[in-house]
């Protein structure tokens, strides 16, 4: 077998362990390993794999989704700067009035450099604006509208 066949089936063997992996610890040594050798593709998926097993919330409903996002900003932070980052002002904001009054509050008002993050990254649909518009009957037509032209003009 081809060198380029070996990697493609190693390449192909995380990916499988990646989509039923639900350890936190399992994917972000996963995550580790696969930068170290260069695996963005392999890395990229035990990211956002962490990033979906990480909520306790139920998944489908807006409070697993807002955790979502939070997780994966948190871990893009972290990354970047080497050390553990928590959005403290947001997970505040979020005890004292709940994620939909978080969600909107953050859609209205200027784009935060978490929201360019992630856009950058190509995880638009981590973004508080698309997260409101997955769960259109918590929100009023004001923040979906805002929501929308946010997302629509990147």
């Amino acid at each position: 077998m081809s060198e380029d066949g070996k990697n493609n089936g190693h390449k192909a063997r995380a990916l499988a362990l990646i989509a039923s992996c639900a350890n936190p610890n399992q994917l972000r040594q996963i995550a580790k390993n696969a930068r170290a050798k260069g695996e963005e593709e392999v890395r990229l998926a035990a990211q956002r794999r962490l990033y979906e097993v990480l909520p306790s919330e139920q998944p489908g409903t807006l409070e697993y989704d807002v955790w979502q996002s939070i997780h994966a900003l948190e871990g893009e932070l972290s990354d970047e700067r080497g050390k553990t980052v928590r959005l403290s002002r947001t997970r505040q904001k979020i005890t004292r009035d709940k994620e939909a009054k978080t969600v909107a509050d953050l859609i209205m008002g200027s784009p935060s450099e978490g929201y360019r993050m992630l856009i950058d990254r190509g995880m638009q649909d981590l973004t508080f604006e698309a997260v409101a518009l997955r769960h259109p009957e918590r929100f009023d037509q004001l923040v979906l509208h805002a929501a929308r032209n946010r997302l629509s003009a990147c």
